[in-house]
C-alpha cells in the first residue's frame, strides 16, 4: 500500500507522460519492485501488458528542456548515422523519446539515451498483438512523447497491429501537432502514403516484382499513416545494398496503373538517413556507407501492367539525393542532385542509363 500511496503522490505532481510509465511499471507486472532490485544482467521489461512489453530509461519526470519542432527522419536501415539521430533529438527538444517495435527489446532506446545521448528519457513498446494498440496506457505514453521512433523488423506486423487502430490515429496526430517522427528499415517502409506491407510473409525482389507487378507478392498498403509531406510517396529501405530499384519502379508503376497519378518512390540506402524539416526541406546524412536517397518518378503511363506479364515502362526518372542535395517535399523538387539516370523496364529487366541533357528534357 505504501508503494501505491507514493505513486499517487507522484502522479499528482508529474507531467502527463508519467501516467502510463508509472502505472505500467507498478501495476501491470507482478513483482516489478523485486525485479528492479535483483534483475538479470540482460535488460528485462519494466512492465508487460496485454500484447506488449514495456522498457524505459532516464528521467520521465524531467521537463522537456527545449522547444519541440516538426521533422521526419527516414533511415534506410543498418547502422544509424548519429548526426541524423542528433537532428531528431534536437527536434524533440532533447526531451522524451518513445520507440515502437514488434521484435527485439530495448536496443534502440539504449542507443538514443546511452550511446548518442541528449534526451531526458527513452521508452519502448514491443508489440505482440493488435489489442495493445488500443491500450490506454500505451496511448497516453505516445500522446505525451516529444518524439517517436519506429524500429526495424517486419512491417507486416506493424500493418496488422496498428492500421486502423487508435494508435494509428495517435501517430498521425503526433505529426500534425508538430512533433518529430522517425523510422528505420521496416519503420521507414510504413511512413509513406503507401507502403510495401510484405503481407505474404516474404520480401519481394526486384526480379519478381518486374516480372509480374500484379503478382501475389506485391502487397501494397494504403490508408495507413497520413503524413502530409509524404502524401505522394511510397518508401523503401536497404536500397542499393539489396538491389531494390527494380521493385520500387514496379511499386510506383502498379500504383499509377490503379489511378494514383502523382505517386513517386523514395528509397533510402542502408546507413543513410533523409531528415525533413517542418518546411519540407530535406537533408541527406550519408552514413558510414556514403549512401544516397533515390527518387523514382515515371514520366509516362505504364506501357503494360497486366496479370502474369512483365512490366513495360519507359522513361523513369531516377534522381540521387546526396549530402549536398536538397529535396523539397511534398513537391518532390531536387536541388543539386548527386546523379540523374533514366530507367526502362522491359521483359522483366530494368535498364539504367545516364540521363543526357536531351533525355532529361524529354522526361520533364
Amino acid at each position: 500500500m505504501h508503494l501505491f500511496a507514493k505513486l499517487s503522490a507522484s502522479l499528482s505532481r508529474a507531467p502527463s507522460r508519467l501516467l502510463a510509465g508509472v502505472v505500467l511499471a507498478a501495476c501491470l507486472l507482478p513483482g516489478v519492485v523485486a525485479a528492479a532490485t535483483a534483475g538479470p544482467p540482460v535488460p528485462a521489461p519494466v512492465a508487460e501488458g496485454d500484447g506488449y512489453r514495456y522498457y524505459t530509461i532516464g528521467d520521465l519526470a524531467m521537463a522537456t528542456p527545449d522547444p519541440v519542432e516538426p521533422g521526419l527522419m527516414l533511415v534506410g536501415g543498418g547502422e544509424w548515422p548519429h548526426e541524423a539521430v542528433r537532428w531528431m533529438i534536437e527536434r524533440a527538444g532533447h526531451g522524451h523519446i518513445v520507440v515502437l517495435r514488434a521484435s527485439g527489446a530495448a536496443e534502440a532506446q539504449d542507443e538514443f539515451y546511452s550511446e548518442i545521448g541528449g534526451v531526458a528519457s527513452a521508452q519502448t513498446f514491443v508489440f505482440s498483438d493488435r489489442k495493445a494498440a488500443s491500450d490506454p496506457a500505451v496511448l497516453a505514453t505516445l500522446e505525451a512523447a516529444d518524439g517517436i521512433f519506429i524500429a526495424g523488423g517486419d512491417q507486416a506486423n506493424y500493418v496488422r497491429y496498428w492500421k486502423g487502430t487508435p494508435l494509428n490515429d495517435v501517430l498521425d496526430r503526433h505529426v500534425q501537432d508538430g512533433k518529430p517522427l522517425g523510422g528505420t528499415s521496416a519503420g521507414l517502409a510504413i511512413l509513406g502514403a503507401w507502403s510495401y506491407g510484405a503481407m505474404d510473409g516474404g520480401s519481394i525482389t526486384s526480379e519478381v516484382a518486374l516480372r509480374d507487378p500484379l503478382g501475389p507478392g506485391m502487397t501494397l498498403v494504403g490508408d495507413f499513416l497520413h503524413l502530409p509531406l509524404l502524401r505522394d510517396v511510397i518508401t523503401d529501405s536497404h536500397f542499393a545494398k539489396r538491389d531494390r530499384l527494380g521493385r520500387l519502379v514496379a511499386f510506383v508503376a502498379r500504383l499509377r496503373s490503379e489511378g494514383v497519378a502523382d505517386v513517386a518512390g523514395l528509397g533510402i540506402d542502408e546507413s543513410a538517413a533523409l531528415c525533413i524539416d517542418g518546411d519540407g526541406i530535406s537533408r541527406l546524412y550519408p552514413g558510414v556507407q556514403d549512401g544516397f536517397a533515390w527518387l523514382v518518378q515515371p514520366t509516362q503511363p505504364p506501357g503494360r501492367v497486366e496479370p502474369g506479364q512483365p512490366l513495360e515502362l519507359d522513361a523513369v526518372r531516377v534522381i540521387g539525393i546526396g549530402a549536398g542535395s536538397r529535396l523539397r517535399l511534398p513537391g518532390l523538387e531536387v536541388q543539386a542532385p548527386a546523379f540523374e539516370k533514366i530507367a526502362t523496364a522491359s521483359q522483366g529487366k530494368l535498364v539504367l542509363r545516364e540521363a543526357t541533357p536531351a533525355a532529361r528534357a524529354a522526361t520533364r
